[in-house]
């Protein structure tokens, strides 16, 4: 049996994740709503927003496969992780006799069932020799398939008892409510989670709903200031795009990342609330990724187009960014409680 330490092991499959994340939901991101807008006059952008959509459905194959990659798995090992992990997804449902692709599945489930394969796969080794090329894809990936397949209820449901908590705030003043909010959502898109699969579990809408996708962006803003110098510019980059979730073994390995995007998140999520940013659970999910938020937030204010245009470019992009900077000069060069170094893309 192969040892691997338990911190290892973590690491090893989120950062697995972090690069799926930006393989696999990236170009949707940047790209759909673009082709979105072309595509009912024009056939080939119908194509391209297929494509890209499509991309996206290969998520949990992907997960398992970077995961045992990065435990160096043999070729067939790979090819059960990855097979257990799209199981174990969700992505696959039989309705009505027919198999139907639904999304990207659980990212979280797709992870625990991937890990499960890959840890029943360093048991097993190579203790029955030639025959490991019938155990592994007949027992090992059936059992941590099945595994997957009965934990997805109840991982489902954690999901949804976040989404309650988050839902609870909006019974709080405006104000507290929507700095709440955008902390709970600074956190989530830094984690394993959904913020699209939360925000339309709990169906937030409003203020509530802008407020989430500030969240988003002020995590973004502290990620983009603290990878600038550390990192080759495609990770800056990506981040704004919407690849934050890459930097998912950054705040596993480096906690204190979460100070900065906390303090960042209750900032812009404040002035978010006095501006009066809105948007719905379709938008709440995505932050700036695609202009969705910004477009959402647009269309909910009463204003002049100019001022709503301002506020909108305040609330999405001067105050989380440029805070974003400030908190981590602050934090860094000022209180000294960590270094750049914790921006330093591990994946």
């Amino acid at each position: 049996m192969i040892k691997v330490s338990p911190k290892q092991f973590l690491y090893n499959v989120l950062s697995g994740v972090a690069i799926v994340i930006v393989a696999g939901l990236i170009p949707n991101a940047i790209l759909g709503e673009l082709f979105k807008l072309f595509a009912p006059k024009y056939s080939i952008f119908a194509t391209l927003l297929q494509i890209v959509e499509s991309i996206q459905f290969t998520v949990p194959i992907l997960v398992g496969t970077l995961i045992a990659m990065r435990f160096k798995l043999s070729p067939l090992a790979t090819a059960v992780v990855a097979s257990s992990a799209f199981v174990g997804s969700g992505v696959a449902q039989f309705k009505d006799g027919t198999w139907v692709i639904a999304g990207v599945g659980d990212l979280i489930n797709t992870m625990i069932t991937a890990a499960i394969a890959v840890f029943l796969i360093l048991i097993v080794g190579e203790r029955f020799g030639s025959l490991t090329l019938i155990i592994l894809p007949t027992f090992v990936g059936v059992f941590a398939s099945l595994i997957g397949v009965l934990m997805l209820p109840y991982i489902k449901m954690i999901t949804t008892g976040i989404g309650n908590l988050v839902n609870s705030f909006t019974e709080l003043q405006p104000v507290l409510m929507s700095m709440l909010i955008a902390l709970v959502f600074s956190f989530i898109i830094i984690s394993p989670i959904s913020t699209v699969a939360t925000a339309l579990a709990i169906g937030i809408s409003g203020l509530a709903a802008g407020s989430a996708s500030l969240g988003i962006v002020a995590c973004e803003g502290v990620l983009v200031a603290g990878t600038l110098k550390i990192n080759r510019a495609g990770v800056p980059i990506t981040i704004f795009l919407g690849g934050v979730k890459m930097m998912i073994p950054n705040m596993v390995r480096h906690p204190i990342i979460l100070l900065p995007i906390f303090t960042n998140a209750l900032i812009t999520g404040l002035v978010g609330a006095f501006i009066g940013i809105g948007g719905t659970k379709e938008s709440a999910g995505f932050g700036i990724i695609g202009l969705i938020g910004p477009i959402s937030a647009y269309k909910f204010m009463e204003h002049s187009i100019l001022l709503n245009l301002v506020f909108v470019f305040i609330a999405f992009f001067l105050v989380p960014f440029l805070m974003g900077y400030l908190i981590n000069v602050f934090y860094m060069k000022v209180l000294k409680l960590y270094d750049r170094e914790i921006f330093k893309f591990l994946a």
